[in-house]
């Protein structure tokens, strides 16, 4: 049955060039105990953003609370157990999910999508009832279709504002830089490099047309670091050799993007970054694109970079494949949600 809130140093990493605000914030973090889950708290805890960091897990989670607790900064942090999940989220500003099974060598994205599409569900449902105006961002894969399955939830609850739920794909605009900063041998975090489509395999599509500094490089360079970008989870999986997938940068990306999203709340300008959206989309109902963030959640959709030739040919290329997972969300979602309505 469905179940219905050295720290100046990392604050500049995370975020270069922010402003500071008086404004301070709820964020809450469901999968807080996970692989992802404890760094990306542990970031938070450290956040001059956040005054109130609320964790939830299934289980070992007053463990992480214990933990975070003696990190002296101002932040405080509160532990919620598995039926108490929208005790955690009342009142959240932003809910951030690292929830689920994390992908494994040999995993098939079916497989991952039938461990990981009920967590979707249950988030959703309970945002909808504890904090329907919070900015809601999934890590959880498969994010092509995790993403459209909270949607139909949260419209069968009334709640849904397309300019407040997020696929969190920063990791690969933050492995874009970070190959593209050792190919050109810069420093990646002058790199400025758009990354478009969805978050699985030859959906993610970097825009080197678009990169700055400029990527005058030959083609085949460009085919083998997308190519290097679209496979790098893999890469992490088989480093770790079954034991586990991208824990540490994923953290650190979601960490950067929900920080994103605080600055946006607080009035910062100019606030930027590329995530997986329903809200104005090109091409698709739900699309990878540059935006615009403010109090609203997505103040503006930028919509389709400029693309040279290669580029819209792998837009061509990987449009079936995302759209038949956007498809898959949907129907999940409400094959679930009917069912439940029957059992009622």
């Amino acid at each position: 049955m469905l179940v219905c809130r050295s720290k100046g140093l990392l604050q500049r990493l995370l975020s270069p060039g922010s402003n500071t605000s008086s404004r301070d914030y709820k964020v809450a973090v469901v999968g807080a105990s996970g692989g992802i889950g404890q760094p990306l708290s542990l970031l938070l805890k450290q956040n001059s953003l956040v005054s109130e960091l609320s964790i939830h897990d299934m289980r070992n989670i007053k463990g992480v609370e214990a933990d975070l607790s003696h990190i002296c900064t101002s932040v405080q942090t509160n532990a919620y157990e598995d039926q108490q999940l929208e005790d955690c989220l009342a009142a959240a500003d932003v809910v951030v999910v690292p929830a689920g099974l994390p992908r494994k060598p040999g995993m098939t994205r079916d497989q991952l999508f039938e461990a990981n599409a009920g967590v979707a569900l249950r988030v959703a449902c309970a945002v909808s009832e504890s904090c329907p105006g919070a900015l809601l961002a999934f890590v959880t894969n498969p994010i092509n279709s995790i993403v459209p399955i909270a949607a139909e939830l949260l419209k069968s609850k009334n709640s849904y504002d397309p300019r407040r739920l997020f696929g969190i794909t920063t990791l690969d605009v933050v492995r874009a830089r970070t190959f593209v900063g050792d190919f050109l041998n810069v420093n990646p975090a002058k790199v400025d490099l758009p990354v478009i489509g969805g978050h699985a395999g030859k959906t993610i599509l970097p825009i080197f047309s678009q990169c700055c500094p400029s990527f005058q490089c030959q083609l085949e360079d460009i085919r083998r670091l997308t190519h290097r970008i679209q496979e790098a989870g893999t890469e992490v999986v088989n480093a770790k050799d079954g034991a586990g997938s991208a824990t540490l940068s994923m953290a650190y990306a979601a960490a950067r993007f929900v920080n994103s999203l605080l600055r946006g709340l607080s009035g910062e300008p100019d606030v930027m970054e590329c995530a997986y959206v329903g809200y104005k989309s090109p091409c698709l109902p739900f699309f990878a694109t540059p935006l615009m963030l403010s109090a609203k959640g997505i103040e503006q959709n930028l919509g389709l970079p400029h693309l040279d030739d290669f580029e819209r040919e792998s837009l061509e290329q990987m449009l079936p494949e995302l759209e038949q997972s956007i498809q898959k969300g949907v129907v999940y979602a409400k094959e679930k949600m009917e069912k439940e309505e029957c059992q009622k």
